[in-house]
């Protein structure tokens, strides 16, 4: 049997809050690596507090690829990703590191690692019915339709979410075949990078929980409000694009907007992230093949640089813990 020769590359997987800068960064201190961010909201400028952005210091002293590469009013879509990844990981395969990728957005690690099948074009005619339909039995009832048929996308779509629901449905209809089966059934072609997986999986959501809600907190009263005021006062923003669509951002818009108190917007926008979580850990189970470590019940330092140490074939070493503040 043949060896594998292909370059090397690592994925650091995790749901939001779960420590996976801090690990990254520390990994980069021992390994040979090149980061690359697989985030759906640090790819926009001006998304820094709300999308708990690494601060100027640490990107200064860790430089991530795709971060602040897209301007709010631009959408960029899970093929964008793709392109630009591996556009990435081959300049820093070319300089002789690994690639290490590092996110939440299960999205788009898989666009990257097995490819996005082709969708089917907008059907302006069938679009109008759908949404003279939606406009007679409301947008919950479509979500569930939909969620009936295509599970995955039940949960990663959120019922208020119109556009994806009337997406997801016009694909079905003009496909036969669900989102999930065409978003992931790849393009047949093996992946250039030979990867590790690791993922940050916390085993008790309370902890997770109440790490959000700090974050969240800490968010507020580093001025999130404030940034979104000036995403507001650009004039060209609206809620349906990506950007201002992202956790955090859509629940500021609309308490911005007089939806709500204080009180609400803040539970609201806690609720959100946590539902994120949610997401991001049930497709991680997904992940069979990943290396798992529950950020809750240690430092995961030392157990992921022996799995990266024995997959560079390198030799161990002991290293301090995480860096603090990141």
């Amino acid at each position: 049997m043949s060896l594998d020769q292909r370059p090397l590359a690592i994925f650091l997987m995790g749901p939001t809050a779960s420590g996976k800068t801090a690990l990254a960064c520390a990994l980069a201190d021992r390994f040979p690596v090149g980061l690359v961010s697989v985030d759906s909201a640090l790819v926009y400028r001006g998304l820094d507090i709300g999308s708990a952005k690494p601060d100027a210091a640490t990107l200064a002293r860790y430089p991530h690829d795709l971060i602040d590469i897209r301007d709010p009013a631009q959408p960029y879509s899970a093929a964008d990703f793709r392109i630009d990844a591996i556009a990435a990981m081959e300049r820093i395969s070319a300089q002789g590191r690994v690639p290490l990728l590092v996110g939440g957005t299960g999205l788009y690690f898989r666009a990257l690692q097995r490819g996005l099948s082709d969708l089917p074009d907008a059907d302006p005619a069938l679009r109008e019915r759908l949404a003279a339909e939606a406009s007679s039995i409301g947008w919950e009832a479509m979500h569930a339709r939909m969620a009936a048929l295509d599970p995955v996308a039940g949960a990663r779509i959120r019922p208020g979410d119109t556009q994806r629901i009337q997406r997801a449905l016009e694909v079905m209809s003009l496909s036969g075949r669900t989102l999930t089966e065409l978003q992931t059934g790849g393009s047949g072609v093996r992946f250039p990078w030979r990867v590790l997986k690791l993922a940050l999986l916390p085993v008790d959501r309370k902890e997770l929980h109440e790490r959000i809600a700090t974050r969240f907190d800490a968010m507020l009263a580093d001025g999130f409000l404030d940034e979104v005021r000036r995403l507001r006062d650009r004039g060209d923003l609206v809620p349906d694009l990506p950007a201002i669509r992202a956790v955090g951002y859509r629940q500021a818009w609309e308490y911005l907007d007089g939806q709500g108190d204080a009180t609400e917007f803040r539970n609201r926008g806690i609720y959100a992230t946590r539902q994120l979580a949610k997401r991001q850990i049930t497709w991680l189970r997904s992940e069979l093949d990943a290396r798992t470590f529950d950020p809750d019940r240690g430092d995961p330092l030392p157990e992921a640089e022996r799995a990266v140490a024995q997959f560079l074939g390198m030799p161990k070493a002991s290293r301090p813990a995480l860096p603090a503040g990141i």
